[in-house]
């Protein structure tokens, strides 16, 4: 044997020896997290994803987000096919109950960190019997009104309306003005109807809790009076959002009203961020107008988002590493002001430092907070009330069905699949 050739046998003996003594490290982990809050991608990205990365080297994060109105469907047929993401935003009561019926979401009772959050802040994503909780709560939202400062002084309005008489007396006064478009909101997404139109202003008409038990329960109908006013009262929306407002998508009256063109955005407390970062004019908020003065207001502080895991994903620890920094107080402090107007649900407090948010926050100590009429148990059947809502809602401020032709089809929608007490 040469030189050459013991060497060689020599060097390849070496690489073996240090390859067996230092195996290769493992790849990193990467988890896609499905998502409807398309707008929070680049808080996701610029502060969300880094600081997670930072303390939990190893794992990746991607946030793929799907457009509000599409992802229900979407997130279905990727469950479907195989093809959804590691972590999934479980969006309140039945929809994400159903998921975890269909085992498409694992419990997560034992995730550390649970021990953080109340049975009310759990109880969006936890079942009937109470015994399993399915995700972990992270943030509620409050509804409201956004408006432009200087759309109101221009139309010569000193406060807010408190009433639904002022409301319509301002609406009127910034469109003889006919500098602003006075509602910035559209039609053809149909959920911001439902959302920030029916379910914003409605608790004042049904009474909040009151209301929203009494019609689980059977006591009241969809076709009672107060179920009807709130749709008398955006049957009178129309002329005040503008024309071509039923062809104006979502994006495009958020572009109207951060562009500076639009006095008043009918909204949720999730907007915050977005708007702060591309308006240019100063804000507040206030909440929804009650029928008459003196009337008790009530608002909607919906339990709104959480995540869960996938029971088909193939990194489970590294899932469950995720979930266990979202019950984190660390995650808390950081996701509320990341996001300013998400509230955390953890029953430590949580110092909001956006002023537009304290403005959202202070709605609590005054009115009565409820949440989405339609989010539990009367949405489990066929058709969908939640979804018949989007539906008629926009009908309502299009005109082409009368506030009580609208009621009347949700009420004979739900009679036909849901029978109370059952």
């Amino acid at each position: 044997m040469s030189r050459m050739t013991v060497f060689r046998a020599w060097a390849l003996g070496g690489v073996a020896l240090a390859s067996a003594a230092c195996p290769a490290l493992a790849a990193d982990v990467t988890l896609t997290i499905e998502s409807w809050r398309n707008d929070d991608l680049p808080i996701w990205q610029e502060k969300i994803v880094p600081a997670f990365e930072k303390s939990h080297p190893g794992i990746k994060l991607n946030f793929q987000p799907t457009a509000p109105k599409e992802y229900n469907a979407a997130l279905n047929s990727k469950l479907d096919a195989g093809t959804a993401g590691d972590i999934i935003a479980c969006r309140p009561f039945d929809a994400s109950l159903e998921l975890f019926k269909k085992t498409e979401l694992t419990s997560v009772n034992d995730i550390p960190g649970m021990a953080n959050f109340g049975a009310v802040a759990k109880a969006g994503w936890t079942t009937d019997d109470g015994k399993t909780t399915f995700c972990v709560p992270v943030a509620a939202v409050l509804h409201g009104f956004i408006y432009n400062k200087d759309a109101f002084k221009k139309a010569g309005i000193a406060a807010a309306p408190k009433t639904s008489d002022e409301f319509f007396a301002d609406l009127d006064k910034i469109k003889t003005d006919g500098t602003y478009v006075p509602l910035a909101m559209g039609t053809p997404d149909q959920w911001e109807a439902a959302t920030m139109a029916y379910q914003n202003i409605g608790p004042n008409y049904w009474h909040g809790e009151e209301g929203r038990k009494a019609l689980i329960a059977g006591t009241k109908k969809l076709t009672d009076p107060e179920w009807v006013a709130p749709f008398k009262q955006m049957a009178k929306w129309g002329p005040y959002m503008g024309e071509g407002y039923k062809a104006q998508s979502y994006p495009d009256s958020q572009n109207l009203f951060t562009l500076g063109r639009a006095a008043i955005y009918p909204a949720g407390s999730w907007e915050i961020a977005q708007f702060e970062s591309q308006a240019q004019f100063p804000m507040g908020a206030f909440p929804p107008p009650v029928p008459k003065a003196g009337d008790h207001c009530y608002v909607s502080d919906h339990v709104d988002i959480a995540f869960g895991m996938n029971a088909k994903t193939r990194n489970p620890e590294a899932a469950k590493t995720f979930l266990t920094w979202v019950a984190s107080p660390e995650f808390a402090q950081l996701y509320s002001n990341a996001l300013p107007g998400f509230f955390s649900l953890q029953s430590q407090p949580i110092e909001q430092k956006n002023p537009l948010a304290k403005e959202f926050a202070s709605f609590r100590d005054s009115c009565k907070s409820t949440i989405r009429s339609t989010y539990q148990i009367l949405s489990r059947g066929t058709p969908n009330l939640e979804n018949e809502t989007w539906v008629e809602s926009a009908n309502v401020i299009n005109g082409t069905d009368t506030p009580e032709a609208a009621a009347a089809k949700l009420q004979k929608g739900l009679d036909s699949w849901y029978k109370p007490g059952k």
